[in-house]
């Protein structure tokens, strides 16, 4: 991968990094036969929008005889990390804490899932040495 700062993909590039995590890899027509039907995007705009993507870092391109298969350079980590990092400073005054809040205020969580967050928490202290006094 490049080493530059990669931006938040658009929607539009998120729906082609998906088939192409899911893939692995593909052609233009490959990515837009995975999409169903009757959401198939046009072939040209998928073509150019791939091409775009791959001068953001997002992919990269392979010359196989008269086709370019493209296969993602970043992963799914990567790039939920930096959707997160561009939500909480946009929205949340750079603070995680508040977007935890408010996804808890406004959504609907499990016990399981409560659960799993309240462990995963009592590991990050431990982690990284935290405590209630500081």
């Amino acid at each position: 991968m490049r080493n530059k700062k990669l931006p938040v993909p658009t929607a539009a590039e998120m729906r082609l990094l998906q088939v192409l995590w899911d893939l692995g890899e593909a052609t233009v027509e490959g990515v837009v036969n995975a999409h169903p039907q009757k959401e198939r995007p046009n072939y040209k705009t998928t073509q150019t929008l791939l091409r775009i993507m791959e001068t953001k870092g997002f992919i990269v391109h392979e010359a196989r005889g008269r086709v370019f298969v493209f296969r993602p350079e970043v992963t799914r980590k990567v790039i939920d990390r930096l959707a997160v990092e561009a939500l909480v400073s946009r929205n949340f005054q750079g603070s995680a804490a508040n977007l935890l809040i408010n996804l808890l205020e406004t959504s609907a969580i499990k016990k399981t899932e409560l659960d799993e967050l309240e462990a995963y928490m009592r590991e990050y202290r431990k982690k990284h040495e935290l405590d209630d006094h500081e």
